[in-house]
């Protein structure tokens, strides 16, 4: 069912896996791994490492890996291990980007500023966000989870071969990667423009694709050939 583990893929799981279980045991890790807008007082500067190692529950880091290890290691294959991990870490940091520009944008259409809340204490951010007020919400919800960085991988796989049949539990036919990695990108892309009080976490996704596709063309791999 699965593919030979490569040793970056090994790594990254048991990685994502201690992450996961010491979350559960010190829950002080969730003010401090996952990532906070820039000018939250929440922020630190590895968060932005550290958030592709988050994940919500168990749902959620079980789809991210299961689809690092089925698809993952012909990347890294393809790659070789130091590139492979610079790869999955650059997109991580690619949906980081874009999730937190879509952030920005939003807050200065709300306000006239990136920044509105610059200087309050995270005490009075968590006050206010118990009223429900948008830019507190905003600077105290934190994103995480390898999705990002997995997207890139999708990607990647879809880009290096496009012509491997996939098999997908709802469909009863094999679907060639580059209809079917596409058509999730696509949906990302949709979901994100008609539902906009969701459109950052499906944008940090194609954030993920977006930096991928462009690494893979910044290093001249060759599109299909494999």
């Amino acid at each position: 069912m699965f593919p030979q583990l490569t040793p970056v893929i090994k790594n990254l799981l048991i990685v994502n896996i201690v992450f996961f279980l010491g979350s559960q045991f010190v829950p002080i890790a969730d003010a401090y791994l996952p990532v906070y807008y820039p000018d939250s007082p929440f922020f630190k500067i590895w968060q932005i490492i550290t958030h592709m190692f988050m994940h919500a529950d168990l749902g959620h880091i079980f789809f991210n890996m299961f689809s690092l290890v089925m698809f993952g290691p012909m990347i890294e294959h393809v790659l070789g291990p130091k590139r492979f991990l610079n790869f999955y870490l650059i997109s991580g940091i690619g949906a980081w980007f874009l999730y937190t520009a879509v952030n920005g944008i939003q807050l200065y259409q709300a306000t006239g500023s990136f920044f509105p809340l610059h200087g309050m204490s995270g005490s009075e951010i968590l006050a206010l966000s118990n009223t429900g007020n948008y830019e507190a919400l905003t600077y105290r919800i934190p994103m995480l989870g390898a999705s990002g960085a997995v997207y890139g991988v999708l990607l990647a796989f879809a880009y290096l071969f496009p012509n491997i049949p996939l098999q997908f539990l709802f469909i009863p036919v094999p679907v060639k990667a580059k209809y079917m990695i596409g058509g999730f990108i696509l949906i990302e892309i949709y979901m994100s423009l008609s539902r906009p009080g969701d459109s950052v976490a499906h944008l940090a996704h194609v954030g993920g694709a977006l930096f991928g596709y462009l690494l893979l063309k910044i290093w001249k791999i060759r599109k299909g050939i494999y």
